[in-house]
């Protein structure tokens, strides 16, 4: 069977009956977001497969199988991994690979995948594939979201497919709250702070996807940014121009925490001579993984921008002070 979540939180498996266990399930998940929803539902105990990215919690890969690898970048710079990137995609390479025995192994009864982004995960169509081959009849759910209602929403959706629905509906309420006590605290502010997100440094890549509704939920306005489309290459021209119209530039490079994004924010700034306020932000944990943690984003960000609370510098750093500024 297979469920399909683009945002819509009560999906249909596809043959006709409602997807959902009950009792313990076997779950594999092929998305460090994905883990960190398993975990926010409580379900820990019952992830039996991870990928190698999956870091949060920190025991998320304690006593679970590593069931997909993928390009070791260590000590690789972003205009490096960029081009390993590339020159893999060229070449039809994959740039992830399922272990079908370890996969295998897990015995899953519920597979949490993706289709959103080759770059970034195990594209699904590999896990039907491994499926078929195997003969296993796990209920694979695709998480796809665009917008940061669709990542809330897929809270609801692996909930219930996993058998908890009321936890999921529960936890789900509990991130809308908190979004609510942001818009509260930033509602009556005078202005909207113009905010451009950086995802990618080096070449430059501009913030798309949910990231925009994260700064309009924090109270600022995207500059060359619309919420629910792909992040999209720009020029540093462009960029230059665009930072320079703004009011605040957040470097958020996918797949970094926050030393290295303050690295480079830095290299940025200095390479625009840019006179625009410039932060670093823990994108990894924050921006760009579909999971619970964007509404700190959220939070971080309208810290930044309003300052309504003060900036965690674990979370975020304007580039050139102090962490305690």
């Amino acid at each position: 069977a297979r469920v399909v979540a683009r945002g819509d939180p009560s999906p249909v498996v596809a043959s006709g009956h409602r997807s959902g266990h009950t009792g313990v399930v076997r779950i594999v998940s092929l998305l460090p977001s994905a883990t960190e929803i398993v975990f926010a539902l409580g379900l820990g105990d019952q992830l039996v497969g991870v990928t190698f990215e999956c870091d949060h919690p920190a025991e998320a890969r304690t006593g679970r199988r590593i069931v997909v690898g993928g390009l070791d970048t260590h000590g690789l710079d972003p205009a490096a991994i960029d081009a390993l990137v590339r020159a893999k995609v060229a070449a039809g390479d994959d740039l992830y690979v399922l272990d079908r025995d370890g996969f295998e192994a897990c015995a899953p009864e519920v597979v949490l995948t993706q289709d959103l982004c080759r770059v970034c995960a195990l594209p699904s169509g590999e896990v039907d594939a491994a499926l078929t081959h195997l003969g296993c009849s796990a209920d694979v759910v695709t998480l796809d979201p665009h917008t940061l209602a669709d990542v809330l929403a897929t809270i609801g959706t692996v909930a219930e497919a996993c058998g908890v629905a009321e936890r999921g509906a529960a936890l789900t309420s509990a991130l809308h709250e908190r979004l609510d006590a942001v818009h509260r605290s930033v509602a009556d502010r005078p202005t909207s702070p113009r905010v451009l997100v950086v995802e990618w440094v080096d070449p430059p890549f501009l913030a798309g996807h949910w990231v925009p509704d994260l700064v309009v939920h924090a109270g600022g306005v995207p500059v060359l940014a619309h919420p629910g489309e792909r992040s999209v290459s720009t020029t540093w021209d462009e960029l230059a121009r665009a930072a320079d119209d703004a009011d605040a530039v957040l470097v958020a490079p996918c797949g970094y925490g926050i030393e290295a994004a303050v690295e480079q924010a830095t290299a940025l700034r200095d390479r625009l001579g840019c006179t625009t306020p410039v932060w670093a932000i823990d994108s990894n944990s924050l921006v760009v993984r579909p999971g619970p943690r964007l509404v700190d984003g959220v939070e971080t960000i309208a810290a930044i921008l309003h300052g309504v609370a003060p900036v965690d510098p674990a979370a975020a750093r304007r580039v050139g002070e102090s962490p305690t500024t």
